[in-house]
């Protein structure tokens, strides 16, 4: 079993950051730590991933460019910084976990993630 609980959301204007950060309960070389969002009405999305061993990275076309998730070496937390925010970007972020191969980490599909958080808002308004 892996814990992991979100932190960091709230209220921006457009075009303003925030930083989201997710505390796992252990991390390994073989863990993915990944940002899924649901807004209303709509299907949770993967947004990006992390894999520990090789520090390699994905990223939902939506947020490239704007959002940037990483870790700092030997803590078990993952941040999600997220720039030039947008109010389609508005949604609860849920933080995921895994364990096992990068391919499924990259490949950004809430069903092949077995751990996740409560969740944390992010709302992006003028």
């Amino acid at each position: 079993q892996v814990q992991v609980v979100e932190s960091g959301g709230g209220s921006v204007q457009p075009g303003g950051s925030l930083r989201l950060s997710c505390a796992a309960s252990r991390i390994y070389s073989t863990t993915c730590m990944a940002w899924f969002r649901q807004g209303p009405e709509k299907e949770r999305e993967g947004v990006a991933s992390f894999y520990v061993g090789s520090r390699g990275t994905a990223y939902a076309d939506s947020v490239k460019g704007r959002f940037t998730i990483s870790r700092d070496n030997g803590e078990k937390v993952v941040y999600l910084q997220m720039n030039s925010l947008k109010p389609e970007d508005s949604a609860m972020y849920y933080c995921a976990a895994r364990e096992g191969g990068s391919r499924l980490c990259s490949g950004l599909r809430a069903t092949d993630f077995d751990y996740w958080g409560q969740g944390t808002q992010v709302t992006v308004s003028s």
